[in-house]
Order: C-alpha cells, then sequence, then structure tokens
C-alpha cells in the first residue's frame, strides 16, 4: 500500500548525525513489516556501516526497528511486528548508544585509513564497522605488524586534540579534484550530481556517506588486535575503540 503524493525521503542523518529522534509519516508498508517513511533518522546498512536501530510509536504501540536498507532510493525499515498503515503519524527513537559508538567508529577507520594512505600509499579495498571491532584491508605489499602499531599511536594522538570534523557538499566536478579524496581502491563515488564530503579538518577528506563525530575527541582511543594475510598484496587489519 502508497500514501499519494509523498516526496522522496528525507534522510535526517545525512544532516545531522547527533539527531536522536524525529516525527514522520509512514508511506508505504509491504508485507506488513517493511515501512518506509517520509523522513527518518535510521541510517541504512552500506558503505560498510551497520544499519541503526531503535523504535517507532505509533499512539499507544511501538514496534522495534530491526533491520534498515536503502532501496531504489527509499530507506525500508524493518519491524518486528506488524501493525504500520500508510499516512499513520509516527515518532521514530534511535538506538542512540549503538549509533554514537558506530560513529565513533567510522570516525576512527577514516582517521587511520588516511595515516595508512598517506605513509605506504596503500588504498582500502574493504571495510566493515561492527558494535565489538573495526575491520578494513588494504592493499600493501610489505605489512610490518611494529610499523602498523605506529600508525595506530598517530591515530590516537590525533584522538586527543580538538581536531573539528565537518560534512558538506560539493559538485561532483569539483570534489574530485581534491587529492584523496577516494580512498576505496577500484572504487568510484555513486553518479550524483553532488557529493557529501566527510572533512576531518587538516587530516583527510573523503566522499562519504555515513555518520561521524564532531570532533576528534569523541572517538577516544583505539587498540589494533590482529592483522591476516588475505592474498598476495591484500592485507586485513582489525582494530577497536577501547570503551
Amino acid at each position: 500500500m502508497q500514501l499519494e503524493g509523498v516526496t522522496l525521503v528525507e534522510r535526517l542523518y545525512l544532516q545531522d548525525s547527533y539527531m536522536k529522534e524525529c516525527n514522520a509519516q509512514v508511506v508505504t508498508v509491504k508485507d506488513e513489516k517493511y515501512v518506509v517513511l517520509n523522513r527518518t533518522i535510521f541510517y541504512p546498512k552500506g558503505g560498510g556501516q551497520p544499519h541503526d536501530e531503535g523504535r517507532i510509536l505509533c499512539g499507544q504501540n511501538t514496534s522495534r526497528v530491526v533491520y534498515v536498507g536503502s532501496f531504489e532510493g527509499e530507506v525500508s525499515h524493518e519491524m518486528d511486528v506488524p501493525g504500520l498503515q500508510p499516512g499513520d503519524n509516527v515518532k521514530c527513537e534511535l538506538d542512540w548508544d549503538r549509533r554514537y559508538r558506530l560513529m565513533r567508529s567510522h570516525t576512527a577507520a577514516h582517521t587511520l585509513a588516511s595515516i595508512l594512505n598517506q605513509e605506504t600509499g596503500a588504498l582500502i579495498t574493504g571495510n566493515q564497522l561492527d558494535i565489538d571491532k573495526i575491520r578494513f584491508d588494504f592493499n600493501l605489499e610489505r605489512f610490518d605488524q611494529e610499523v602498523f602499531q605506529t600508525y595506530i599511536e598517530k591515530a590516537n594522538n590525533l584522538f586527543r586534540q580538538d581536531v573539528n570534523v565537518r560534512w558538506y557538499e560539493l559538485p561532483r566536478d569539483e570534489a574530485l579534484k581534491i587529492p584523496g579524496i577516494v580512498k576505496m581502491a577500484a572504487a568510484f563515488p555513486p553518479q550524483l550530481e553532488r557529493l557529501r564530503i566527510v572533512e576531518i579538518e587538516g587530516v583527510d577528506a573523503q566522499a562519504d556517506g555515513g555518520t561521524h563525530v564532531r570532533n576528534l575527541k569523541e572517538v577516544g582511543q583505539i587498540r589494533f588486535l590482529k592483522a591476516e594475510n588475505k592474498g598476495k598484496s591484500n592485507r586485513r587489519v582489525y582494530f577497536q575503540l577501547t570503551s
């Protein structure tokens, strides 16, 4: 079912990643549990960042958001119980502790990837944020774990400093002129007229659609967990927030 005359979803998490709740209206409901809203604070799984969780309230009824995905330009929220209908006015509440940890982890990953790229020229070939750890793969023929630990220490030093993180949009052609704006190997930003840029001032700038903290001091500290070889020139490392 569909509510007529509703525009594309307003992705509030792109504007303000600190927004914990919002009011919205149900646009469509599929199979009684897949709900599209006209606006949302819930981040859909993508770009290595897991989906958000939380709940949606409608009158006296509450449903848990157990999965969020982006499909054909829409953000679909999977609910744990049926009941929502097109046209319902609802309140969205984010699982903030989960989101904030992922924001800290994502900013930590950008910082470490930038240091790795500056020191070795390596590009990221894969990445995944989880609540308990962060993983990324990179193309580097020779890997020295002791040297990599110095990159961890450089990142931790930055996380002790008052460094602002900001996000904004630029015309695609202008954004792609920025050195290092793409740090994913064999990857290119989506074909959009404007690209969202996440900039760690004086450290890094990347085309990115994820959620981040506003200052490196919010990250805390990270620690190295382990490294694995995933091919001749592909390395995999795991690290995590210390708290």
